[in-house]
């Protein structure tokens, strides 16, 4: 129940600014000092609500969250895992080279890269394909093979194949919304395949 409502208030929360906790940092150049910057206004009226970086800003989101939850288990909580997972998120959009090949009912996708990007691969495209194969108007077959992970995305419906080539790869790996709850349960040490 504890999570529930506190995935509840992500969701509430993800479409509000978002903040970030000021401190000093003493090596920062002049102007960088987070401390002063409550002192001097906001800059004519304007008001940023990105904190510089996505995996910053979604470590931020989350330590506000499990900050704002008097039951969080600080003794579980692991930020460590999920940034190596935000790592692997930004890898495998940046530095993944896929390749595309249409089929009569979807799509064969060949995705690869350097050792890292292979290795991110490997991690991360079974476990979203089990998220895809929850949808079951496709189906959804991944494979490692020796430079990198083969997916291969069907169905018979038409209308389905022109959605899965429409998405491709990458919009494939970030379709099937379940990311804030999956950071949020590594966050807190839980198995976040087992939703």
């Amino acid at each position: 129940m504890r999570l529930k409502v506190i995935l509840a208030a992500m969701v509430v929360v993800g479409g509000a600014a978002l903040t970030v906790a000021q401190t000093l940092h003493t090596d920062h150049d002049a102007g960088m000092d987070h401390a002063a910057h409550g002192q001097v206004g906001n800059a004519g009226g304007r008001v940023l609500t990105e904190p510089g970086q996505g995996a910053f800003a979604a470590l931020s989101e989350v330590v506000r969250v499990l900050e704002s939850d008097p039951d969080t288990d600080w003794s579980r909580v692991d930020l460590a895992g999920l940034r190596a997972h935000l790592v692997d998120m930004d890898r495998l959009i940046t530095d993944s080279v896929v390749t595309e090949t249409d089929l009569p009912n979807g799509l064969l996708m060949m995705a690869t890269g350097d050792a890292e990007s292979i290795a991110t691969l490997r991690r991360m495209v079974p476990a979203h394909a089990a998220q895809l194969a929850r949808d079951d108007r496709w189906t959804v077959d991944p494979s490692e093979v020796e430079n990198g992970v083969e997916l291969r995305v069907t169905s018979d419906d038409p209308a389905v194949v022109a959605r899965i080539t429409g998405l491709g790869f990458f919009g494939l790996m970030a379709s099937q919304d379940h990311h804030r709850e999956h950071h949020l349960m590594m966050a807190l040490g839980e198995d976040a395949h087992a939703h």
